[in-house]
């Protein structure tokens, strides 16, 4: 009887603890279903964030592609601009020339030339000279009769390079830019600094923003003029003190051949005397004749250019002083530099009875020469040489 009474109690109790193990199963069951299919929707969600990241990295290399592709288009916009411009002055300047020889050749054409155009022809060339004269102090009057001496204060950098004093500002400071292409100033306090062994040492470094191209670079009041290296014409002016652009400008025609045979890297070449800053370059519409323009060192405005009869075949390097361009001349093999060509855009110099000028005591060559109007000297980087030659200067005549 108890046993019966026993059976009767233990079935329903199995029974209710088999049901409880069959409910655990099933949860488990879906337990592992639901942590399967969260596993599931995190690794989906991994690789959405994945693919996310990665538009992102593509999107942001074709937005520096674009802007990239925007500013060379910006660059050849006014490249092209610049060019036109220059072409127009060039047209315009043709025209005037042409209607000139027009105006006052005896033609066989019989065409009768009315009297007053003529008049009016030599008005506006009188005009225009009375402009430079007010433009350009027509009271310097000296010119180059010879170079004296030289000096070789030191040799140090590559072959090609630069050196310097700021004409415009009362310091001796000296500054120094090595190679044709580089984005460091060295600045000494004055020569003696400048000549000691160590010198690099005492020097304080300027880092430009942009690296400059060739060695036709100048200072002149705190400023450094340089052509920009990578640009077909751009100049920038740069407070060395402040280690700022201040400004900047394109130089139309200028940077498609070089300024110099003997010196390729140099497309524009600056440079400082009596009336402030000048560029030196060739044009190929020129037959390699050498052009010169003067620029306004404050609003970096173009104020005049002309067309010389110097030709840039086996020239090494030029210099202006006095309003004045003198050519220097080289062979390619190397020899003594001579000045065979001058150039005075007044006028005032009758530049065919002016006699070859050469440069004493020293063969090699010339990757730069830099007139010093306040000390009346020339500045000259040769072979890896820092050299100074002194005047002798004449009347103009």
């Amino acid at each position: 009887m108890v046993v019966l009474q026993l059976q009767f109690l233990l079935v329903p109790f199995l029974t209710s603890i088999m049901g409880a193990a069959q409910y655990i199963m099933q949860d488990a069951a879906l337990m592992n279903y639901i942590d399967r299919r969260f596993l599931s929707l995190e690794k989906r969600l991994e690789k959405c964030n994945q693919d996310i990241l990665e538009y992102v990295e593509e999107f942001r290399d074709f937005s520096k592609m674009a802007l990239s592709r925007l500013a060379g288009l910006n660059n050849y916009k006014a490249e092209i601009k610049s060019e036109v411009e220059n072409l127009l002055r060039r047209i315009e300047r043709a025209q005037r020339d042409i209607d000139y020889f027009g105006s006052v050749t005896d033609s066989n054409t019989c065409v009768e030339v009315h009297e007053d155009l003529v008049k009016q022809q030599l008005f506006e060339e009188a005009e225009e000279k009375k402009k430079l004269k007010l433009m350009l102090n027509a009271s310097c009057d000296h010119m180059l009769a010879g170079i004296k001496s030289l000096k070789i204060v030191k040799k140090t950098g590559d072959k090609h390079g630069s050196w310097m004093k700021d004409p415009g500002k009362k310091h001796t400071k000296i500054y120094l830019l090595n190679g044709s292409v580089n984005n460091v100033i060295f600045e000494f306090a004055n020569i003696m600094t400048f000549m000691e062994s160590n010198h690099t040492l005492k020097a304080r470094k300027v880092t430009l923003p942009f690296p400059w191209e060739g060695t036709g670079h100048i200072i002149y009041q705190g400023f450094l003029f340089y052509h920009r290296y990578g640009s077909l014409n751009e100049i920038i002016k740069f407070n060395i003190q402040k280690r700022n652009i201040i400004d900047k400008m394109l130089l139309p025609g200028a940077g498609r051949i070089p300024a110099y045979q003997l010196s390729p890297s140099t497309k524009i070449d600056l440079a400082i005397d009596e009336q402030g800053l000048w560029a030196i370059h060739a044009e190929p519409e020129t037959g390699g004749n050498i052009v010169i323009t003067k620029i306004n060192h404050i609003t970096m405005a173009v104020e005049h250019t002309w067309d010389t009869s110097c030709n840039s075949k086996d020239a090494e390097a030029a210099f202006m002083a006095c309003n004045t361009l003198y050519v220097v001349y080289n062979y390619p093999s190397g020899g003594t530099s001579r000045i065979q060509c001058v150039y005075d855009v007044l006028g005032a110099v009758n530049t065919h009875e002016i006699p070859v000028l050469h440069f004493p005591k020293r063969q090699g060559s010339h990757s730069t020469i830099h007139y010093n109007p306040k000390e009346k000297q020339l500045l000259a980087w040769g072979d890896g040489s820092q050299i100074i030659y002194k005047l002798h200067t004449k009347q103009k005549v």
